[in-house]
């Protein structure tokens, strides 16, 4: 079923040579452009991309695309993304309670320096990691409280971003207290003073709120409005609605993403903003069970092998423009939300209808291409909309 000019939604009986000749795309194209493997089997519901003509090929987006990847990423996964990206974000560095600068275990030189070849900007993640690699909140309250050791910070941050020649500073502070609401967005101010006279930007990405007053720990310390205006960019952490340890539900269900989207752009500009995007999703085992049940945590290429493997049918949920599916494996049932062409295209045209500046993705450790091929023709589009 072809669902509009770039997405064929995948029928009963359907083949690759019949959607090729149902949508006039050379086969060899069709298989390129949605990554699809000898002897190229299908999922009924699956969604593939069959562009427009002449809008199959890589190439730099138009508005601000970006990605946050660790060091390790695979060069192949690199190499194949970095043509579509405006920058890379290196996740992450970390710091002490007295202002020292903790490097990332694996070395970020190979990224970076793959990067800038690639004519992409390297941009520095700094967040507050404790030894076990969670979000530290009283790591945050105590560097915010000591002035020294904010400079002490700094100084080191300016120190190091300049030896390996990052371009952007971007502040990742999640679960900040609430009682450290003004001293975070304080902090934000002064990197943004010191850095951007130095020419490097900095930007902040923000837990996803709807009121001022949203209560929650992931909430209560982020002042939309006083980052918005100390930042020079923000990115909206448009998911994780469905969690790991959570009940089964879409990872970015659309309309939650609409109201955080609408909420920003009451207190934050929208040449600011970027919205966050999953590159995820997760495989829930069944029943639920608050407290015991573990997702697993896959990308779409998975997910939807995993619907061929089982001969599940792929469905699409409307409210949240999400796709879907069950299998059973071993005498368990397992329930199944990720992303793909479709839900890409919800919040791409959120972007475009919100005239936001671009799109973050967590992360890069995973190369979808069809979802790449698509934001590069929707990103050209929206482009127009701004001239």
């Amino acid at each position: 079923m072809l669902e509009d000019e770039w997405i064929y939604v995948v029928e009963e009986g359907d083949t690759v040579d019949e959607i090729a000749a149902k949508t006039g795309r050379p086969v060899g194209e069709l298989i390129w452009a949605n990554q699809l493997e000898y002897p190229y089997r299908l999922a009924v519901g699956q969604s593939l991309y069959v562009g427009a003509e002449g809008s199959i090929g890589a190439g730099s987006p138009l508005l601000y695309s970006f990605g946050y990847a660790y060091p390790f990423i695979d060069r192949d996964t690199l190499d194949e993304t970095l043509p579509f990206l405006t920058d890379i974000y290196i996740f992450s560095y970390g710091f002490t309670a007295e202002g020292d600068l903790v490097s990332p275990h694996i070395e970020d030189t190979p990224v970076i320096q793959s990067a800038r070849t690639a004519g992409v900007r390297p941009v520095m993640v700094l967040t507050p990691l404790g030894p076990d690699g969670r979000f530290n909140n009283r790591l945050i309250t105590e560097l915010l409280s000591n002035d020294r050791a904010v400079r002490r910070l700094v100084w080191q941050l300016m120190a190091v971003i300049e030896q390996k020649e990052y371009e952007g500073l971007d502040i990742d502070f999640e679960y900040v207290p609430a009682g450290d609401r003004e001293r975070f967005a304080e902090f934000v101010r002064l990197c943004a003073g010191v850095f951007r006279a130095l020419g490097i930007f900095v930007s902040a990405a923000l837990a996803p709120k709807t009121s001022d007053d949203q209560p929650g720990l992931l909430y209560e310390g982020i002042d939309y409005r006083a980052i918005g205006e100390a930042a020079d960019r923000v990115m909206l952490m448009t998911y994780e609605w469905g969690y790991s340890q959570g009940p089964p539900m879409a990872v970015a269900p659309i309309h939650m993403v609409r109201r955080v989207a609408d909420y920003a752009l009451s207190r934050i500009p929208a040449e600011k903003i970027s919205l966050g995007i999953p590159n995820y999703g997760y495989d829930w085992p069944l029943p639920y069970e608050r407290g015991r049940t573990r997702a697993v945590t896959l990308n779409t290429r998975q997910a939807i092998q995993l619907a061929i493997d089982h001969g599940s049918v792929i469905y699409f949920d409307e409210l949240t423009q999400s796709p879907y599916f069950h299998y059973w494996q071993y005498g368990i049932r397992h329930e199944v939300w990720f992303e793909d062409v479709r839900s890409l295209k919800a919040k791409f045209e959120l972007i475009r209808e919100k005239k936001l500046t671009g799109a973050g993705f967590w992360q890069l450790m995973y190369f979808y291409r069809p979802g790449w091929l698509l934001l590069t023709r929707m990103f050209a589009l929206a482009k127009e909309n701004f001239i």
